[in-house]
């Protein structure tokens, strides 16, 4: 009997800003005035941090072309 596992992506903040050509902070920004929906938050060793999946990459990426275009 196998058991098998399914290990999702997951990424940092700074990382889906690197991914999106903005600074960690623009995209804070977005966050807060509510542009993109927040992504899942977790504990790790008593600090709370956001975790990304490719959904939430995606999400981020559709608002960026959405709203800037062409810059994109």
């Amino acid at each position: 009997m196998s058991i098998g596992i399914v290990m999702k992506q997951t990424y940092s903040t700074a990382q889906v800003a690197k991914a999106l050509g903005v600074s960690k902070r623009t995209l804070l920004r977005w966050l807060y005035a509510g542009k993109i929906p927040e992504p899942k938050m977790q504990t790790f060793g008593g600090v709370e941090s956001r975790v990304w999946t490719d959904s939430d990459l995606s999400r981020a990426k559709e608002y960026k072309t959405r709203s800037f275009g062409k810059r994109a």
